[in-house]
């Protein structure tokens, strides 16, 4: 890119359609984070199993793979601002039904509320990328990525320390009302969106004749391994470490009702990291393409020292700085990542890649986050699991950095 990027709080002032879309991002997800806390501590006091607690993170990430295939289509092929907005009120009104789940013998139905509320988001989330560029100039497009990535990780803090606070002091039952409500406010807020009715009718109709995202990556490799950056977060780096911090704070470091506050906490920590490293790395990087390529490969390796310093469960500020360390790593990746994407894949596709993108990072999130919660049963000592779990992220940062090496020479296309 030619020109400067536009600053964060000017792209807020001037930029009425992208003002809309992160007003409603910041509230629904305060609510999504109410919605964890609850269900992770409802499961731990209720069961008392790592495992269960690991099916829950598991049909959190499997739902939106099952729908992703069809989610990408729609993003697409139908209208991406009314396509938000009833995903926000169906999710609302499969929220309240969450204060069903009293006892033990409920576990199945929140099990199954969990799956169709994350199979409804498995629409949103490839909408909410793909509406990106079509309410954004290109000058603006990097700092609203960006932006939005740190918001959701701002949140995730706010979010997560709110609803440990009120599931810790208030009971399970509010958090889940709360979230139910955010929802409904998220949808009114998209409503002030105005897409560009003439671009967006033709894209539509370029989207129908257009190839299948999977015919697309794999005649793109580079772009392929770029979508597969946020599988390779969540199966070595972040879905596992979800799970054990449920364990983390049940077990080791108890503060409030299940450790609710404690895992408040660990979550808020995750929150402010992953959203102040992408917006100080982009100081150096700008939307720059290799500056963004060789950041990814630093990402990995900021994520494995975090997971190494929590690993020893010293004491629980130890444990808040190496998931503070871990997450800036994780949100490098992450933000730059799907900033490589939205600079390189054509409008008439993003949806379907980005759809395809989500359904790997959730296929990939749910064997991390089962693969952990059985561990966590089998072996007693959670330290054993975190180790192991710390030398993962080298993985993709190596083969990563091969492909750099490769792509330099022109070997690649």
């Amino acid at each position: 890119m030619n020109k400067k990027p536009v600053g964060y709080g000017a792209l807020i002032r001037r930029n009425r359609n992208f003002r809309w879309l992160w007003a409603a991002q910041v509230v629904s997800l305060l609510g999504d984070w109410f919605n964890l806390i609850a269900s992770a501590a409802l499961i731990a006091e209720l069961t008392g199993s790592g495992l269960a607690v690991g099916i829950l993170f598991t049909v959190r990430m499997l739902a939106p793979f099952a729908v992703a295939p069809l989610a990408g289509i729609c993003a697409d092929r139908f209208n991406r601002k009314y396509l938000l907005i009833a995903t926000d009120i169906a999710r609302a009104l499969v929220v309240f039904t969450f204060l069903f789940v009293r006892s033990e013998s409920d576990i199945w139905l929140l099990y199954t509320l969990t799956t169709l509320l994350f199979a409804i988001s498995g629409f949103f989330s490839p909408a909410r990328s793909a509406i990106l560029p079509d309410i954004t100039s290109p000058q603006e497009l990097g700092t609203a990525n960006a932006l939005g990535a740190s918001t959701w990780s701002v949140v995730l803090a706010l979010g997560a320390a709110i609803g440990g606070i009120t599931t810790g002091l208030l009971g399970i039952q509010t958090a889940f009302i709360i979230d139910g409500f955010t929802f409904f406010v998220s949808a009114g807020f998209l409503l002030g969106i105005h897409l560009p009715s003439r671009r967006a009718n033709a894209d539509r109709a370029r989207a129908r004749s257009g190839p299948k995202a999977l015919r697309y990556l794999l005649r793109h490799p580079d772009m392929l391994f770029i979508a597969m950056h946020k599988a390779a977060i969540a199966l070595m780096l972040s879905a596992g470490f979800q799970v054990a911090q449920v364990a983390i704070s049940k077990e080791h470091f108890v503060i409030g009702v299940g450790g609710a506050i404690s895992l408040g906490w660990m979550y808020a920590v995750n929150g402010v990291g992953s959203g102040l490293g992408p917006i100080f790395a982009r100081h150096w990087t700008g939307d720059r393409d290799k500056s963004l390529r060789s950041s990814i490969i630093l990402g990995y390796l900021i994520g494995a020292v975090g997971l190494a310093i929590a690993a020893p469960l010293l004491s629980l500020p130890m444990v808040l700085l190496g998931g503070f360390v871990r997450s800036i790593g994780g949100g490098i990746v992450w933000v730059f990542s799907t900033q490589l994407l939205l600079q390189s894949v054509p409008n008439e596709i993003r949806g379907r890649v980005f759809g395809t993108e989500f359904a790997l990072f959730t296929l990939m999130g749910g064997i991390g986050t089962a693969i952990v919660g059985a561990l966590l049963d089998v072996f007693q000592d959670i330290r054993f699991v975190l180790w192991g779990m710390a030398g993962l992220p080298l993985i993709p940062a190596l083969l990563w950095g091969l492909w750099q090496a490769r792509r330099s020479t022109g070997k690649s296309e």
